[in-house]
């Protein structure tokens, strides 16, 4: 079986298994969403936010792309993030992004002739590495840097969006959050959130334990 065709199977046994666990569940999906929280996260697949959180359907708000990025210029965002705070009023944002990023790699190497899409979607990415230039070397592991600044962008994201007028005008102001999902066991860490107008990590933070690639800036949830 193809795995398109896969994928329709797996739809009818999941519509199948919800109905059953939960005869109103799409009587209520009908009526309209009502989500409590906006999810800003990475494209890649190994990053569901649904399946990571055990969020149900109607709960997440959600908008990925590479990197998981919500830069001032980016219309494709800007529009999810005004719907989620005027139309939708979620009382949380979460920019979650994650270890292994390959976006993040991408803007700690040079650039690919072949993705020049992503390439200029990185620029900003590219930047706050230049600007974090000195504390990334001094981490010994290549692996360990791309993890810290998956760490860094996701701080520098919930930082820009906090500024936008859109949060910062809204009648009810949501709480914006910093996360990153560890690919290697699953779990997502709440990012400690530095001042504002500062990517200095706060007193107490180090960089990444070496050959582990997890900050003491983070926490499980």
């Amino acid at each position: 079986m193809e795995f398109v065709e896969q994928l329709l199977y797996r739809n009818t046994t999941w519509a199948c298994d919800a109905a059953r666990s939960d005869p109103a569940v799409f009587e209520r999906m009908g009526r309209g969403q009502q989500p409590a929280a906006l999810w800003i996260g990475c494209a890649d697949s190994r990053v569901p936010a649904e399946l990571v959180t055990g969020a149900a359907p109607g709960e997440l708000f959600v908008h990925r792309n590479i990197a998981n990025l919500c830069l001032p210029d980016d219309e494709n965002a800007l529009s999810v993030l005004e719907y989620a705070v005027r139309a939708l009023e979620v009382r949380d944002i979460i920019v979650c992004g994650h270890y292994g990023c390959g976006g993040v790699r991408a803007a700690l190497t040079g650039a690919c002739a072949a993705l020049p899409h992503v390439d200029r979607r990185i620029r900003a990415l590219r930047e706050l590495a230049r600007r974090e230039h000195a504390a990334l070397a001094a981490i010994p592991h290549f692996e360990d840097r791309v993890n810290r600044l998956a760490e860094l962008n996701a701080l520098e994201q919930a930082r820009t969006i906090e500024t936008l007028p859109i949060v910062r005008e809204a009648v009810t102001r949501p709480r914006v959050h910093a996360w990153v999902f560890d690919v290697r066991n699953g779990r997502i860490l709440r990012l400690a959130r530095p001042q504002a107008g500062s990517m200095k990590p706060a007193a107490g933070m180090r960089s990444c334990d070496e050959g582990r690639g997890t900050s003491t800036s983070a926490r499980l949830i």
